[in-house]
């Protein structure tokens, strides 16, 4: 087995989706906004779903998306998303600790570019401290973040892994695709705007503004 393979397989992957999404439309539920004839979050699901990993969590703020999550999701609620995303990112943590993972990898359901390699680079990635998707040299999601790691981050708030890069060992993974980020009405049609590969997964060229979230200062919905 190699170096790669024994990464994965103590790795779980967890996408945040509990946060109140307060700079969109108020009158819309933001990840089921469609993208492309499919509910956001899905995009970022699949992709997700495609990873051999350890475990596949999703931690949710109620029932919105159940029905969407593929069957390898087990989904974790988070009962105060009022909290933050560091109380949604605690209770994945807990999970992992819970069930023997060395570590966990974690990204927004927001972000509907970041493809299914992305999401298996940093995973696959040694590191003691964390590892850092980046694309074009800018950090962004997922983040991996080892189980020694746990304990230095916050448990409320909208501060999370962020806080703690220039604390321990930071290992920067380049990735394919675009960490884009649907935080409001405007970014929901420029997302629309993306076409399709032959593969059926979603393409958006970088532009100068794209933006550049990440579980460090977002709250993933």
């Amino acid at each position: 087995m190699s170096l790669a393979d024994e990464e994965l397989r103590s790795t779980g992957l967890v996408v945040l989706t509990a946060g109140f999404g307060s700079r969109f439309d108020p009158s819309v539920r933001k990840l089921l906004a469609e993208i492309h004839g499919r509910p956001m979050v899905t995009w970022v699901l699949n992709a997700v779903a495609e990873v051999p990993a350890a475990a596949h969590f999703v931690v949710t703020q109620d029932a919105a998306i159940q029905e969407l999550l593929p069957r390898n999701f087990i989904e974790l609620r988070n009962p105060r998303p009022q909290d933050g995303l560091a109380s949604s990112l605690a209770i994945a943590l807990d999970k992992a600790t819970a069930v023997g993972l060395d570590a966990v990898t974690v990204g927004l359901g927001d972000q509907p570019f970041i493809p299914k390699e992305a999401w298996q680079r940093v995973a696959a990635t040694r590191t003691s401290g964390v590892a850092i998707a980046t694309y074009a040299g800018v950090r962004a999601n997922p983040v991996k973040l080892r189980s020694a790691v746990f304990g230095l981050l916050e448990r409320r708030g909208d501060v999370g892994a962020r806080s703690i890069f220039d604390r321990v060992e930071a290992v920067e993974v380049p990735c394919p695709g675009d960490p884009f980020d649907v935080d409001t009405r405007d970014d929901l049609e420029q997302a629309r705007a993306v076409e399709r590969n032959q593969n059926g997964d979603c393409q958006r060229i970088h532009s100068p503004g794209w933006s550049r979230s990440s579980v460090g200062d977002s709250d993933g919905s």
